[in-house]
């Protein structure tokens, strides 16, 4: 994996397409600990993912999950967790750009991340039921982006699904040419990264919490969310700039 963080975006690049750029321990581990960082960073406003080669990711290295006991099959699994988790808990907005095949633990990334771009000859599947091994933790990630039946299609059958279809289901945002998907990846991280930091981390992290809440309860928290976040000293500027019309200038807090 290679992290280069230039005018404000950090990029994150799988590179080890000659195994399909699996995610191994070390690669997983290696993804969170360069997301903390970018994570802890002021200058960063936003983060796309991306692959070498013509896969995205193939999903977990299969090589580290035989004759294993069931303590090393847990850790595989954690620090796929772990991961994942720091994908979502990161302020700044994290964007996949797939560019091929995302499957498995794959097809679970692009589903955690925030939003996602895909090319036309992209496809998505969770097609552990045809080797024994159910995805389970993707189901965690694809069923909550594109719904019950539809995740289950996709579990039971172990079918992929092209790139129309997945930005029909919601699993991703849009589909762009195959050339396009770093450019237009690139695109939407400029535009996230005009906002303010503390704007962006307050709503990044308020969509999470209030997803799955009853809507009243919801409606209660993020009613709170937002008369706090209307007396930051950047919500105030914006507003301000807004009708002085004149750009913001941020401040970060």
């Amino acid at each position: 994996m290679v992290a280069d963080v230039r005018d404000g975006i950090a990029t994150l690049t799988l590179d080890n397409a000659s195994r399909r750029n699996t995610l191994s321990v070390a690669t997983m581990q290696e993804i969170t600990a360069a997301l903390r960082e970018v994570g802890g960073s002021q200058e960063v406003g936003a983060v796309v993912v991306r692959a070498e080669g013509p896969a995205f990711s193939a999903g977990h290295d299969l090589g580290e999950m035989l004759d294993r006991t069931v303590e090393d099959e847990r850790y595989v699994f954690a620090v796929c967790t772990e991961m994942m988790q720091t994908v979502q808990e990161i302020p700044q907005p994290v964007i996949a750009a797939v560019q091929g095949p995302a499957l498995a633990a794959g097809c679970q990334l692009v589903a955690t991340c925030d939003l996602a771009v895909a090319a036309e000859t992209a496809v998505f599947g969770t097609p552990g039921v045809k080797i024994g091994l159910f995805c389970s933790t993707p189901m965690v990630a694809v069923s909550r982006a594109i719904g019950r039946k539809r995740a289950l299609q996709m579990l039971l059958t172990g079918q992929v699904i092209d790139a129309a279809t997945a930005a029909d289901w919601g699993l991703i945002n849009e589909v762009v040419a195959p050339g396009r998907v770093d450019e237009r990846a690139a695109e939407l991280a400029a535009q996230v990264a005009a906002a303010s930091p503390l704007t962006l981390k307050i709503g990044k992290q308020a969509f999470y919490r209030q997803i799955d809440l009853p809507q009243d309860q919801a409606y209660a928290e993020m009613s709170e969310v937002m008369a706090t976040n209307a007396m930051t000293c950047d919500a105030q500027e914006g507003m301000s700039a807004f009708l002085e019309k004149r750009p913001a200038v941020w401040r970060g807090e």
